[in-house]
């Protein structure tokens, strides 16, 4: 069936360090969502979304089979602001999908040992072998971001990042790795009116941490680092594509139809058929006694 539908690919733009600043392209170099939208975005109806969201759940599935029949190796990488919505769309793209196929990707902070290791070197051995996809929640663009806005890494290490980072990314491609990257945009009033969902909600309270905090009061500093980022490695080659994030349903159903569209994939999907009868058992089989397992307790 070929690419599902899609936006048109736009060009990206290298800056090397060293050399002057590039002027922004307006095609390529997005303003976040805080910054330019002049009006809130409409809701979604709940019907509309879970009908939209089945049909594209299906078409992953395609894809899935696409993927582990043709050994194609598959990156999404998944960056953007704190409660942009990077984990729903994830939770959504692999709820329909085999783990054994489709793999989230989520590291702790390094280890001492880690630290010492080239930089890309603990994300390169999470790269997909044939047949499969990975998906970086959070990726090795922590450099150039939260690293560097908390004070974690030296300019010197960003510095160094905005060099190899294209470099390694032109190697992934080169190696037959398809390499999509995506950056979530939100607003400040929508980032804090889901902290407070997180916090005030016993289910979602773990999702809010000290580091949370202290980056609500580091917005400026977070927009100047992902603009800065943006100009070393919205590249030709592997371009940022930018989703619009204050409006969680319409950023899931937008993002995954964007993904689908990047991947050239046939509809491979075993047929159904009717089950044959079984076999005549022979007999010879005989069930133990119900008293002689232990059972959970029937509770419900």
């Amino acid at each position: 069936m070929g690419k599902h539908d899609g936006s048109k690919k736009r060009g990206g733009h290298e800056h090397v360090p060293g050399e002057s600043t590039p002027e922004p392209i307006a095609e390529t170099y997005h303003a976040e969502a805080e910054t330019t939208q002049e009006s809130k975005p409409r809701k979604m109806d709940t019907e509309t979304y879970e009908r939209e969201l089945l049909k594209l759940q299906i078409e992953l599935v395609k894809l899935q089979e696409w993927v582990k029949q043709r050994g194609l190796r598959v990156v999404v990488v998944f960056e953007g602001r704190d409660a942009a919505g990077k984990g729903g769309v994830i939770k959504r793209v692999t709820e329909a999908l085999n783990p054994r196929i489709c793999r989230v990707v989520a590291l702790p902070a390094p280890t001492e040992r880690e630290e010492s290791q080239w930089y890309f070197q603990r994300y390169a051995a999470q790269l997909p072998a044939a047949g499969e996809i990975v998906l970086f929640d959070r990726s090795w663009y922590n450099r150039a971001v939260v690293e560097r806005v908390m004070g974690w890494a030296t300019m010197e290490q960003v510095e160094e990042f905005y060099r190899d980072c294209p470099e390694f990314e032109r190697m992934l491609k080169r190696s037959g790795i398809v390499l999509i990257k995506y950056w979530f945009s939100i607003s400040d009033e929508e980032q804090d009116r889901r902290f407070q969902e997180r916090i005030d909600n016993p289910l979602k309270c773990w999702k809010f941490s000290e580091t949370d905090l202290q980056g609500r009061d580091l917005w400026e500093e977070f927009s100047k680092a992902k603009d800065e980022m943006f100009k070393y490695t919205d590249t030709k080659e592997s371009p940022w594509w930018v989703v619009e994030g204050d409006v969680k349903k319409r950023a899931r159903l937008n993002c995954i139809h964007h993904l689908l569209s990047q991947i050239e994939y046939d509809d491979i999907l075993q047929k159904p058929f009717k089950l044959p009868p079984r076999k005549e058992p022979c007999g010879c089989y005989v069930r133990p006694p119900i008293d002689s397992q232990t059972y959970v307790p029937e509770v419900y």
